[in-house]
């Protein structure tokens, strides 16, 4: 996570990038998605994605369980147990080709994941809150998409306000 963080911490606090990412709220979200052809990217994990997400959501996982059994994964997975994390997760170093599969750079994208984030600062947190889809809509935007949004809020926000979901369980 190292790597994707530092990329959003370093462009979020750099203002001649931060009109590059806008917020949008989950109402407006899902009046986009339906009235002009916005696509939501779901960068949660795909069991998070397959129990509830926005009608015709992509998922894309920003990151996944760690998959290899080398020395240093099993040391990053014996880390994360010892803080009752039995699923680490890293990096997916597939994110950015996997979405440039299934969306054009001038899709009109809204990248959401469980909390959202924030780019408002605030006083504990003067360069707003983190979250997978602000790192997300970054890293979109560092490859060349143009129209990037990130869902205030989450979808917690778009669960809270009892927009339409669909399951695959």
């Amino acid at each position: 996570m190292a790597a994707f963080t530092s990329i959003a911490l370093h462009y979020t606090s750099t203002p001649s990038l931060q009109h590059l990412v806008r917020s949008v709220e989950a109402k407006e979200a899902l009046r986009l998605q339906k009235e002009n052809n916005f696509v939501i990217l779901d960068v949660r994990p795909e069991a998070e994605f397959k129990e509830a997400h926005p009608p015709d959501a992509i998922n894309v996982q920003i990151y996944r369980l760690i998959k290899e059994w080398t020395a240093w994964d099993i040391a990053r997975r014996a880390a994360f147990a010892f803080f009752g994390i039995f699923a680490g997760t890293e990096e997916n170093p597939e994110f950015i080709k996997i979405v440039e599969s299934k969306l054009d750079k001038s899709a009109k994208i809204i990248v959401a994941c469980s909390s959202g984030g924030t780019m408002k600062p605030s006083q504990n947190l003067p360069e707003g809150q983190q979250s997978r889809s602000l790192i997300a809509a970054y890293l979109l935007v560092l490859n060349g998409f143009t129209n990037v949004f990130y869902l205030e809020g989450g979808l917690s926000a778009w669960f809270k306000e009892g927009l339409p979901t669909v399951s695959e369980e």
